[in-house]
């Protein structure tokens, strides 16, 4: 909040000085808003000038006083003055009510505080873990639903209109969905006592003979009578509609849901596929090579053209998925997100160079790759599911660490570095454990405000209290952290970090815990009492939006819950 307004007045003195014609500019560079580490040099400092000063010709420190001496008047309401320091930092004192005048408006704002207007009438489509429909959500789908859902929370508080789509693999040509069918047949037969080998590439899990035990319990001994491809058909449809479900429910109960569930089926039904392709042939990007038709996506920067039909007359993979991304822009979206696994980086640049051969912005495409997660249980990894066999499902690693930590321990880092998480850690009840140490300081707020209740304290009036009384290091280091709040949901989205929320939540976590040490809440006298209350009540209502945002839940009561 301080620092995107700070940034505001910087960049409108800028602009003024170059109208004013004291600085020559063509473009005004990004630039940042930081705290600096010594409270000597400022409340926080800004770097314009330094980026500034090759366009402008101009020494970094004159264009510095330059763009000091344009600041907006409204500036004065919380700067108390500014001074140009080192090689050209713009450093700024806020003045004594600043701290008072954000708790203020964040117990103003409520639930929504950090809410923005920057997607104002713009709309986006996120789609992730569309997980192939042939096993359990894996461990790695965890961490692809969670980084898509923050994401998708994110863009709504920053004002976008969000859709969710997860996009189901199951093309007629699908060798995997085939493979999955003929497994799940085998274990049928070999229920009903009959010799029957599992495909050279079946799927292995326990999951696989329980749908083979549904499908008995529900349709009896003779369902796998009949035309052998209409029978494999038949448990194709089940066995894939099952494991969907399943699916489903798994990411209900991680707190994810879906807007749309698209199949891929459906572009072939509708002929989107074949149009597609016929588009692509007009505007001279799809050729013909050795009995294959294939895209020319060399000419978008990809490092070789790609085969859209196999010489068989079969599409690939790739024909569906072209036909995919056209139907997204085709809906008219803003922007389009992908969050794709690590071994998907080299569909990166064909996908872009389809959309551009198609004649569509490939910049409003969005492809987020995620990196894979490991498994420990202290310092030993965890590798195999006793029901998947060859994965960790979702479900296993929910069921033992809860929801909350586990969507938080996905989000601890970038989506595209390497995770690993321990169980051990994730499911401690202490500050050693990220997510119990944020949900621990929402509680021991809580806690100070019901021990303020049995006391007869009421809730003091913001409009009513003095909040300029909020003068202790700890007690601004604290209402610094509540101030970025804004900032930071506008940089996650702005950069496609969620993590970013992770990493604030941890660092107000921290101011808060800092703050309970250094200062008495109840029993300090009346007037200071008054307005910590508030500021706590400031940093509830912010940690329950941060957290909100996670998707994960904020505790009123915990272990360890200590009266004040």
């Amino acid at each position: 909040m301080i620092r995107q307004q700070l940034a505001e007045w910087v960049g409108q003195a800028a602009r003024a000085a170059r109208e004013a014609g004291a600085l020559e500019f063509e473009t005004l560079p990004e630039f940042d808003i930081e705290t600096p580490r010594n409270p000597q040099f400022g409340d926080f400092a800004a770097n314009l000038a330094m980026l500034l000063a090759r366009q402008a010709r101009r020494n970094p420190r004159e264009v510095a006083e330059a763009i000091c001496q344009h600041l907006p008047a409204e500036s004065n309401a919380w700067v108390e003055r500014v001074e140009v320091a080192g090689a050209g930092f713009l450093n700024f004192y806020l003045k004594p009510n600043w701290a008072g005048e954000v708790v203020r408006h964040i117990l103003e704002q409520g639930a929504r505080y950090g809410s923005l207007t920057l997607g104002a009438g713009k709309r986006v489509l996120i789609e992730f873990v569309s997980a192939n429909p042939t096993g359990p959500l894996t461990l790695g789908h965890g961490r692809n639903a969670a980084v898509g859902d923050t994401l998708a929370r994110l863009y709504e508080a920053a004002g976008y209109t969000v859709e969710r789509e997860f996009y189901i693999n199951d093309g007629e040509n699908s060798t995997q969905i085939r493979n999955f069918a003929l497994s799940v047949l085998t274990r049928y037969r070999q229920l009903l006592g009959e010799p029957a080998e599992m495909p050279e590439d079946g799927y292995h899990g326990e999951y696989v003979k329980e749908i083979a035990q549904s499908i008995r319990e529900q349709h009896g001994d003779d369902f796998a009578q009949g035309d052998p491809e209409t029978v494999l058909k038949r448990f194709e449809q089940i066995a894939k509609q099952q494991m969907l479900q399943e699916q489903a429910r798994d990411l209900e109960d991680f707190g994810v849901r879906f807007d749309r569930w698209l199949s891929e089926q459906s572009l072939y039904d509708a002929s989107k596929v074949q149009k597609t392709l016929n588009a692509l042939r007009e505007r001279g990007y799809a050729y013909e090579h050795e009995g294959a038709l294939w895209l020319k996506s060399i000419a978008f920067g990809d490092e070789k053209d790609r085969v859209l039909v196999r010489a068989n007359g079969m599409p690939t993979y790739l024909a569906a998925d072209v036909a995919y991304h056209r139907d997204k822009y085709e809906r008219g979206y803003d922007l389009i997100i992908d969050l794709w696994g690590a071994d998907h980086h080299g569909y990166v640049a064909r996908m872009k160079a389809a959309m551009a051969a198609l004649g569509y912005d490939p910049n409003r495409l969005h492809i987020l790759i995620y990196q894979l997660v490991n498994l420990f249980r202290g310092a030993e990894p965890v590798r195999m599911s006793k029901r998947a066999g060859e994965f960790i499902t979702l479900r296993e690693v929910m069921d033992e660490i809860g929801v909350d930590a586990l969507r938080f321990f996905y989000l601890l880092r970038s989506h595209d570095s390497t995770l690993d998480i321990d169980i051990e850690l994730a499911k401690e009840q202490s500050e050693k454990n990220p997510v119990f140490y944020v949900q621990y300081a929402h509680a021991r707020i809580c806690s100070i405000e019901r021990t303020a209740a049995e006391r007869g304290v009421a809730m003091p009036d913001p409009a009513a209290t003095d909040l300029s009384v909020l003068t202790h290091e700890a007690e601004i280091a604290l209402v610094k952290k509540l101030a970025d709040l804004p900032d930071e949901i506008a940089l996650a989205v702005q950069h496609d970090a969620p993590h970013r929320l992770t990493a604030y939540a941890l660092d107000v976590a921290r101011a808060f815990h800092g703050f309970y040490t250094e200062c008495r809440v109840l029993g300090a006298e009346p007037a200071l009492q008054a307005a910590r209350l508030l500021l706590t009540q400031a940093t509830r209502l912010t940690l329950a939006r941060a957290l909100s945002l996670l998707g994960v839940s904020a505790p009123q009561r915990m272990e360890r819950e200590e009266t004040v």
